[in-house]
């Protein structure tokens, strides 16, 4: 689709059409489309990411809590399912699923949302490297480097 045809989406098609782009929270879409024309894809993700940041507290934490826990096989949408298996998630060792297991329930039960990595790009050693030392931070910080992450996921989806 080129950036001309996007621009000319009427509101319904062009939530439809990006409305996953952030996992489970079609509203980011529905709400950026107001921003349009869009001049590039940077344009968009801004518009999206800038949605996102204007959003309440509450509405940022039900964005974080739409994402599965990696390493696990539950509500994944297919874009979550095609991204962890990039990352090699879907080939843990045992003790590593372990691992991955605990350190989630942890970081769940500590800041109240899944931990979230935009895991183009990494092996899951760098995920599991990353979870070990983002689970000791702290709830605002860890707030910020959460949204920065989706940012990252949502960026890496609009580019196919």
């Amino acid at each position: 689709m080129t950036i001309d045809e996007l621009n000319r989406l009427s509101q319904s098609e062009f939530t439809e059409t990006f409305g996953e782009i952030f996992e489970a929270s079609p509203w980011v879409a529905e709400r950026a489309w107001a921003r349009r024309p869009f001049a590039s894809l940077d344009a968009l993700h801004a518009a999206m990411v800038a949605e996102v940041e204007h959003a309440s507290r509450d509405e940022q934490l039900a964005l974080l809590r739409a994402h599965p826990d990696l390493g696990t096989r539950t509500r994944m949408s297919a874009a979550s399912v095609g991204e962890q298996s990039g990352a090699g998630l879907d080939r843990l060792t045992p003790e590593e699923h372990a691992e991955l297991t605990r350190l989630n329930a942890a970081y769940r039960d500590r800041f109240g949302f899944p931990f979230l990595f935009a895991v183009k790009g990494s092996t899951r050693h760098d995920i599991l490297r990353s979870l070990r030392q983002r689970v000791a931070g702290s709830p605002e910080e860890e707030f910020r480097v959460a949204l920065e992450q989706v940012f990252r996921i949502a960026r890496g989806r609009l580019e196919g």
